[in-house]
């Protein structure tokens, strides 16, 4: 089976897809970085649209994803952006954790896994 890695750099591919399944890097927001949850969680979920249209998928394809939050006190804002960004009916399963991110300034990380359409 084929594996095509997309905007791969030397540590690490930003999409691997394996077969019919896309597995996403954790995201974290490079415009919002040092802004709120919900900005940065905006712009995360635009990454992931972009890559995910990349390895001819989207959001409705997405099967699970795991949220890191640097503080879970900021859980409902984040939710606020993920709820209206998820179609209805499209709910992926889901983790929230907190964990310390790889810099101060970033308070959101989201990676998935989402399938393909055959086609």
């Amino acid at each position: 089976m084929t594996i095509t890695r997309l905007q791969a750099g030397p540590r690490m591919s930003q999409a691997v897809v394996h077969g019919a399944t896309i597995y996403l890097a954790g995201q974290v927001a490079d415009q919002a970085k040092g802004k709120s949850v919900g900005e940065q969680t905006t712009e995360i979920l635009a990454k992931i649209d972009g890559l995910l249209a990349q390895a001819g998928s989207d959001k409705t394809q997405i099967l699970s994803a795991t949220i890191y939050l640097a503080d879970i006190a900021t859980f409902a804002e984040m939710n606020t952006v993920w709820d209206a960004w998820v179609p209805a009916g499209h709910a992926p399963a889901r983790a929230t954790v907190e964990a310390k991110l790889a810099a101060p300034a970033y308070t959101v990380e989201i990676a998935c896994i989402a399938g393909q359409e055959p086609g």
